[in-house]
């Protein structure tokens, strides 16, 4: 019987990966970024609304992203020491007003 619900269960697949979307800080490394990822969480005893700020460093393959560029990064196997994560596109591009950052507002 137990060879029977053996072969009725799917072998295990590997599940979707991790997705975040947050804003480029630095870019100053090769093929590397720094994407800043902000969440609101709820405080569980106090109720306050908080933000939390992680960042995370990612693989930029073609070099494309700018400094306020928003993203979506993906988890991947580990490239390097810290970097655990790919950049899959980039959503929206900086607006840059007379060579400097435009405020987001």
């Amino acid at each position: 019987m137990s060879e029977n619900v053996q072969k009725q269960q799917p072998e295990a697949a590997r599940g979707r990966p991790k997705m975040r979307v947050g804003t480029v800080t630095s870019n100053k490394m090769t093929k590397t970024v720094v994407v800043q990822v902000e969440r609101r969480m709820k405080h569980g005893r106090y109720g306050k609304y908080m933000t939390e700020k992680k960042k995370y460093k990612a693989h930029d393959e073609e070099q494309a992203c700018k400094v306020g560029d928003i993203v979506r990064i993906t988890e991947t196997r580990p490239l390097s020491k810290d970097k655990r994560w790919r950049v899959s596109e980039i959503v929206t591009r900086a607006e840059r007003v007379d060579g400097a950052l435009a405020e987001r507002s």
